[in-house]
């Protein structure tokens, strides 16, 4: 338990004592003056069951009044969240409308206006390479603009939005070796990735990021954005066709511990905000008790009271 006010704990306890005292004191001088005047005293310790409740009303207020609190163990969403955000040639397909990139990044303001802001969120646009528009940050409407700004370019490649997104999670530059090697990067459970993407990948380095992230307690949730049938996009004077590749986003949402969520319409773009569940922590947060104590102050003045007048026909 703490207290706001240990002074005042001490002036009310000092002040309760000493009624106590005087309370004692008065209580055996008029025994001594009864019995000394040969009068039987009457009701024993009972007839000073009124003042005692009332002392005791007064040595709980003045506990309410230091301000006590409990430290209780609250569970809340909190740590780090990064927003990989594909911006590759194909998030320009019409198959999601109006753009799968669009789309994404209205799901993705949704999904940053429904975070307390006990979640850090910072977010990564990629596509063959990756760029950390926003770090991760409370002030969530840094990130909100990042989400903004963001325009369609060049290819995609999933595992350097993955390694992008745990170098903006770390604070220093995560990178897949010809080898598959990786540097330690140390564990961090209260991070999360959640990545949109249509699945499209350029890149070889898939597997070993995501066994990285994996490595570091990072979860991936993945949104594929698109549909399995496709439309086509021009790149470069050129239609190509385009459709959601499923498989890869979900392989990484299953070797990090993540989920795949797939959303082939505004409709589930918007609602993926409720579907993905973020990291609980659980902190110690005060939970003032003087409102408690305060009626039950209350409750024992009022029976002290009653008792007395009962009693004596007065108050005191």
């Amino acid at each position: 338990m703490t207290l706001s006010s240990s002074p005042l704990l001490v002036v009310g306890l000092l002040v309760t004592a000493a009624l106590a005292w005087a309370a004692v004191v008065s209580a055996r001088r008029r025994t001594a003056a009864l019995t000394a005047a040969g009068v039987a005293v009457p009701g024993g310790h009972r007839a000073y069951l009124g003042i005692g409740l009332t002392i005791a009303g007064v040595g709980v207020l003045a506990i309410a009044a230091a301000g006590p609190a409990a430290m209780v163990p609250v569970p809340r969403t909190a740590g780090t969240v990064i927003l990989a955000i594909d911006v590759s040639n194909s998030m320009g397909a019409d198959d999601v409308a109006p753009t799968r990139l669009a789309a994404a990044q209205r799901a993705a303001r949704a999904f940053v206006a429904a975070q307390p802001g006990s979640v850090d969120i910072g977010v990564v646009a990629f596509e063959r390479g990756a760029l950390t528009t926003a770090r991760p940050d409370a002030d969530h409407s840094v990130a909100l603009k990042a989400i903004d700004r963001l325009k369609i370019a060049g290819g995609t490649s999933l595992g350097t939005a993955i390694t992008a997104s745990l170098s903006a999670i770390t604070g220093k530059r995560v990178a897949v070796g010809r080898d598959g090697t990786a540097p330690d990067i140390g564990y961090w459970p209260s991070a999360t990735i959640v990545m949109f993407s249509d699945g499209q990948n350029q890149g070889a380095d898939v597997e070993q990021a995501a066994t990285v992230a994996q490595g570091a307690g990072v979860h991936i949730h993945t949104v594929g954005v698109g549909t399995t049938a496709g439309a086509t996009v021009k790149v470069n004077g050129y239609r190509l066709q385009t459709s959601l590749e499923e498989d890869t986003l979900t392989a990484i949402a299953r070797t990090t511990g993540g989920t795949y969520h797939p959303a082939s319409d505004t409709a589930r773009l918007d609602g993926i905000a409720d579907t993905i569940d973020l990291r609980l922590t659980v902190s110690d947060e005060p939970l003032p008790l003087a409102g408690g104590l305060i009626g039950l102050a209350l409750a024992l003045l009022t029976a002290g009271a009653a008792l007395t007048v009962l009693r004596t026909g007065r108050v005191i």
